[in-house]
């Protein structure tokens, strides 16, 4: 079973082409992450909002990669982080086309 990690928090910023620069090396380090297999990354600047949707092979990484990643955030003073796991219906996820397998 393939699992999705869920995580929004408040941010202001940088977004766009500005937060791609800044957190490049963010983004390849998180490739290095037991489990891990891939990342879309979100951003809604009008409400301060950024986050991703993660998928990792088992909810024990999606679990453990939660912890880390919020005790990152809170570095950076990011301590409102809203977050959820969800296995995957890979059924119905092939029918529509979902990057899974």
């Amino acid at each position: 079973m393939v699992y999705v990690l869920q995580i929004d928090f408040k941010m202001e910023g940088p977004f766009g082409d500005e937060m791609a620069d800044s957190f490049a090396e963010l983004a390849r380090s998180i490739n290095q992450e037991e489990g891990f297999r891939w990342k879309i990354w979100t951003e809604n600047p009008e409400a301060n909002e950024a986050g991703g949707i993660y998928i990792f092979e088992t909810k024990e990484t999606a679990e453990q990669y939660l912890d880390m990643h919020t005790n990152r955030l809170a570095e950076f003073g990011i301590t409102d982080v809203r977050a959820k796991i969800f296995s995957i219906n890979s059924k119905l996820t092939e029918i529509t086309n979902g990057p899974i397998n």
